[in-house]
């Protein structure tokens, strides 16, 4: 995964690749782009491979993600989430 930039926080290509190294989950990032409502569980993400994803970026940033994070049903809300997040954490 590339650097993520503090001012544009987390994208939604690193996000793919998040999805395709923790979960097996292939998604272009564009389906992200256009679709940020559709449910992760049409991507085929479940609740572990979410779980991994943030243990990831906690291990990444060295900071903690919010319990939300885990629960984020969608692609727009998990990026605001963890982004507000590493803003606040100056990650």
């Amino acid at each position: 995964m590339s650097e993520t930039d503090s001012t544009t926080g987390l994208t939604h290509r690193e996000l793919a690749d998040l999805m395709r190294k923790n979960a097996g989950i292939n998604v272009d990032p564009a389906a992200l782009v256009d679709n940020p409502t559709t449910p992760f569980e049409e991507y085929g993400l479940d609740s572990l491979g979410l779980l991994g994803i943030v243990a990831t970026l906690e291990n990444q940033f060295g900071h903690p993600m919010p319990q939300d994070a885990e629960r984020c049903k969608t692609p727009r809300e998990f990026l605001e989430l963890v982004n507000d997040t590493l803003m606040k954490s100056g990650a």
